[in-house]
């Protein structure tokens, strides 16, 4: 009935207030009006990330990235970037012990989640790259400005943790001998290698000489099974392998293991080059031979550095990280279980 009583022409229109917000000031009073901006309630923000939930963060991140960026337009002025790919994996690999994610969140003053720690570190270590690439140009202004910027988020103790995963440096006394540690499993093997002292060579004997092939297979024999070899007519080796005071052959019967003591040896071509005598303690008979391996790798990239490259790809220069897996509970051994019985 309401839409009935209402005319028909007003019901296409609506009506707004015409009242405003200002109070309305008449002309002839103008003149005593004070048209100056009243001061603002809320002072203007400080950060342009003030209304972000972290504006700490961001200001930090703001300024890592304009850093950046200026070191990539300081670089790009120099013709260094964009750098070609040879040129790139010329560089020296990067090295860097930042801090961890609960530092840094304190250097910022805001709780950082794994992916804001990422991209923070993502900047870093771009700018680390910028710096090597400056090094190597011999730009010493704009590395030592990079470097002020990156050790600020460098761990105190940056030195000792980057030397934590580098080999030590094997060590030889006065006579020319070599000590390394091997291990393998709960294995461990002190590990001592002497150069073999060749006699000096007459000159009524040298037409007399082996040849090469039958000389590496009279020390492998030597070493396997000194014994024997000593009964032929062959020259017997001077090299030789002790374990525990005990012959190779002797200690491990069985011949994988032997095969696995000998195998860095033969891999470098050194066979009757080196005396080795090894203490082995703990494990069994396949973690000793792998221990007494290790060592021997040790040894021979020590004394001779070309052929650390070779053992290195042959993964004999690091150790095994294999371990024996724990027995669970329920289980008859670590994955084995009981046979179900239905009662």
């Amino acid at each position: 009935m309401n839409v009935l009583r209402r005319p028909s022409g007003l019901s296409k229109f609506r009506f707004y207030s015409t009242q405003t917000t200002r109070p309305f000031v008449p002309p002839a009073s103008l003149n005593h009006f004070d048209f100056r901006q009243r001061q603002r309630e809320k002072p203007r923000p400080t950060s342009p990330a003030f209304y972000t939930a972290r504006p700490e963060f961001y200001d930090q991140l703001s300024s890592l990235e304009s850093a950046l960026q200026h070191a990539k337009t300081a670089l790009t002025s120099c013709h260094l970037l964009p750098l070609p790919q040879f040129a790139r994996e010329a560089l020296p690999p990067r090295v860097n012990a930042w801090v961890d994610k609960r530092e840094l969140g304190l250097k910022l003053r805001s709780t950082l989640t794994t992916s804001r720690y990422r991209r923070v570190v993502l900047v870093l270590n771009e700018l680390e790259t910028h710096r090597a690439i400056a090094e190597k140009a011999g730009i010493a202004e704009l590395q030592e400005g990079i470097r002020g910027i990156t050790e600020l988020f460098e761990r105190a103790d940056a030195a000792t943790m980057l030397a934590r995963g580098k080999a030590k440096l094997v060590k030889f006394d006065e006579y020319g001998r070599s000590y390394t540690l091997g291990k393998r499993k709960t294995s461990s093997a002190r590990v001592w290698i002497v150069p073999v002292q060749q006699p000096p060579s007459d000159k009524s004997t040298a037409s007399q000489l082996i040849p090469a092939a039958t000389e590496t297979d009279t020390a492998l024999t030597a070493l396997l099974d000194p014994i024997s070899s000593s009964k032929s007519n062959e020259p017997v080796s001077v090299s030789q392998i002790l374990v525990n005071n005990t012959p190779l052959s002797t200690y491990f019967p069985i011949p994988a293991d032997r095969a696995r003591v000998i195998h860095p040896i033969k891999l470098a071509g050194l066979l009757g080059a080196y005396n080795i005598f090894a203490i082995v303690r703990g494990g069994g008979t396949s973690g000793q031979s792998g221990a007494v391996a290790h060592g021997i790798a040790k040894g021979l990239a020590a004394h001779e550095p070309a052929i650390a490259t070779i053992l290195r790809k042959a993964k004999l220069l690091r150790r095994d990280p294999r371990m024996v897996e724990r027995k669970k509970p329920g289980l008859a051994k670590a994955r084995k279980r009981y046979a179900w019985v239905k009662r």
